[in-house]
């Protein structure tokens, strides 16, 4: 009885092991929110409130822009808003405004999260653009996200 040669057998385990990391699902990486992820012209934006939870902004083809939607927080969400924070009058100056968004939410969720949730949950801020800055607008949503995944319902700790 002939066996097969030793390279058929490595031909084979190699086809095996490929056949199977094309079918094994992969893990997308985490995404990264920052400043610019969403602005205060984000269509939809101005809806949400405080506590509630929005989509990753997307374009809508029924009103040929990219929006956020809510969603109910216990449906799962993208993002849910946290807090907001009121900018001080004075000239456009994003660098600053940034800086200022930063810091202020990044201390609501140091008090709303103190073990930053065991790395599970992150936050950017949603700042004001020139234009709306221009039309008065001064403040800055602070939303908390899950790099890894979606919200499972609200992730606002009970009081």
């Amino acid at each position: 009885m002939k066996l097969p040669s030793r390279r058929w057998a490595v031909v084979a385990t190699v086809g095996t092991l490929a056949a199977l990391a094309a079918i094994e699902p992969t893990v997308p990486p985490p995404v990264a929110k920052g400043d610019g992820f969403v602005t205060a012209q984000t269509a939809g934006l101005l809806g949400i409130e405080g506590g509630e939870c929005f989509s990753d902004p997307a374009y809508s083809r029924r009103a040929a822009e990219v929006v956020v939607r809510y969603e109910p927080c216990e449906s799962g969400a993208d993002n849910q808003s946290y807090g907001f924070l009121r900018a001080t009058d004075g000239p456009w100056d994003r660098t600053r405004l940034a800086e200022f968004a930063w810091q202020g939410c990044r201390g609501y969720f140091d008090r709303r999260w103190p073990d930053r949730a065991g790395g599970t949950l992150d936050f950017y801020p949603v700042l004001p653009t020139r234009q709306t800055w221009a039309d008065g607008d001064r403040t800055v949503m602070c939303v908390v996200y899950r790099p890894r995944g979606r919200l499972t319902g609200s992730v606002l700790p009970v009081r």
